[in-house]
């Protein structure tokens, strides 16, 4: 009898095993991505190493993303938002997008980088400046800019790429940068004069930055760090990166839980690894190279030069409430 008892609980524990097992099997997580493909593809394949979950991605610019989000919102397919500014997160939670979570690791991050209310929390911080050209420069007569007035100097008509803040996230942040810089009135008259020298507007945020490259424009306006890191790639001595003397802004690189995501659970998982160490040191393997927000992360040297850069007190929650607003002004003093 005894024997028999001892034969049906071991059934039963493999049993359980077995079936643990496959659950732990099916979990799956499906993220909307608005950094660079490799870092995405990379950050899914080291989240699956230490979750078991089998992660897919999607990888879109974060104005794409917000429209996504917005137009899937009765049947969402995707359960976390990673990356880009946050500014079209607060419009996201503003309209009920995102759920509220409080992760445990987001309590040592700095208040500025997070909602107030646990809707998202950032995971690096990036400054806006300038790409340039040496070459292209060099044949315009000039030096590269480092302030904002640099960028109406009349040789540079036709010579500056930026992404649209009406449909790029890193486009808004510029924006809104500006306006906290000078007043919003002063600002959009100012972004009035910048669009005689555009060139054109791209619809994601490091676009331009290919173009200085090339030779085909003398500045980009992005975000430092992505610039950085084509130095980093054999362009050291091609293009010179400056931050605007007048003080610029930031992005605050956010991450979010999708409020109808199909997978909240696992959402919640990657959450909390996206916060540690463990995950932020990856971004630097691949040439990301933004400053990070978790305790023990390592930001990487190339970019200490513009560590102590002057930058405004970026309004994060401002600039995200008055998106709608501002992009439309925008578009109506530059008809783009």
């Amino acid at each position: 009898m005894k024997k028999l008892v001892a034969l049906l609980l071991a059934a039963i524990m493999v049993l359980s095993l077995a079936a643990a097992a496959l659950a732990d099997g099916d979990r799956k997580l499906v993220i909307y991505s608005a950094v660079y493909d490799d870092e995405t593809q990379g950050l899914c394949k080291r989240f699956e190493e230490v979750s078991g979950i089998k992660t897919s991605c999607v990888v879109l610019g974060g104005g794409e993303i917000l429209a996504r989000v917005q137009n899937e919102n009765e049947n969402a397919t995707a359960s976390v938002w990673f990356g880009g500014p946050a500014d079209p997160f607060i419009t996201a939670k503003n309209q009920g997008l995102l759920l509220a979570y409080e992760s445990p690791n987001a309590a040592a991050i700095e208040g500025k980088y997070k909602d107030p209310d646990n809707y998202w929390t950032g995971v690096y911080i990036g400054y806006v400046g300038f790409v340039c050209n040496n070459e292209r420069l060099a044949e315009l007569g000039m030096e590269a800019p480092d302030s904002w007035e640099d960028l109406l100097d009349p040789r540079l008509k036709g010579e500056i790429k930026m992404a649209s803040p009406a449909a790029s996230s890193t486009g808004y942040v510029i924006l809104a940068t500006v306006l906290q810089l000078m007043g919003v009135d002063e600002g959009f008259d100012y972004m009035g004069k910048l669009d005689e020298n555009i060139l054109e507007y791209t619809t994601r945020g490091g676009g331009c930055i290919t173009d200085v490259i090339a030779g085909e424009i003398a500045v980009g306006i992005c975000f430092c760090h992505d610039a950085i890191t084509q130095q980093l790639n054999g362009y050291a001595d091609l293009l010179t990166v400056n931050v605007p003397e007048e003080g610029t802004g930031y992005e605050t690189g956010a991450m979010a839980i999708i409020a109808n995501g199909p997978d909240q659970e696992e959402a919640k998982e990657f959450y909390d690894w996206a916060l540690t160490a463990d995950c932020q040191n990856i971004y630097k393997e691949y040439g990301a190279l933004q400053f990070l927000t978790a305790p023990g992360a390592e930001t990487h040297e190339a970019v200490a030069r513009i560590a102590d850069a002057k930058t405004i007190e970026y309004d994060t929650a401002w600039a995200g409430e008055h998106k709608e607003e501002f992009t439309s002004r925008w578009a109506q003093i530059t008809g783009r």
